[in-house]
């Protein structure tokens, strides 16, 4: 990949210099499901209050910060600085393509396997019914 001025990696949206205050309050924020209506009502804060960190004009106070944080399950420090518990960084196409080719592959074995299982539970059933057949 390249590099991008800051020292982050092209795609790397949560890298120290990449992303700020604002980009990691709005992705944690739509990774817990909230719009901005919603995260604003449950904070306890005005809808322009939020649009505002989130556009990086303002920051929340140290005390509503901690509240930010636990509602959205991520560290204080990873809010701030993009370092700490926080968010993964989203996978690329290619990693979502690599990883779907490979639960297909997988699911593929399972329906292979279940049908050769299949294969031999008739067969035992057959030999059951000739023995239970012959018991009679």
């Amino acid at each position: 990949m390249t590099e991008q001025s800051g020292g982050a990696e092209e795609g790397d949206w949560f890298a120290e210099g990449a992303a700020t205050f604002g980009d990691r309050l709005t992705a944690a924020r739509e990774a817990a499901g909230m719009d901005q209506r919603t995260f604003a009502r449950r904070l306890g804060v005005r809808l322009k209050t939020l649009e505002s960190w989130e556009n990086d004009l303002s920051e929340p106070r140290a005390n509503r910060l901690q509240t930010v944080a636990g509602l959205l399950n991520v560290s204080i420090r990873w809010l701030l600085t993009g370092e700490g518990e926080g968010l993964s960084e989203p996978a690329t196409d290619v990693e979502m393509a690599a990883n779907a080719r490979d639960l297909l592959a997988d699911l593929r074995q399972v329906r292979t396997d279940m049908g050769r299982q299949a294969e031999k539970l008739g067969i035992l059933e057959k030999r059951l019914r000739a023995l239970m057949k012959d018991a009679l």
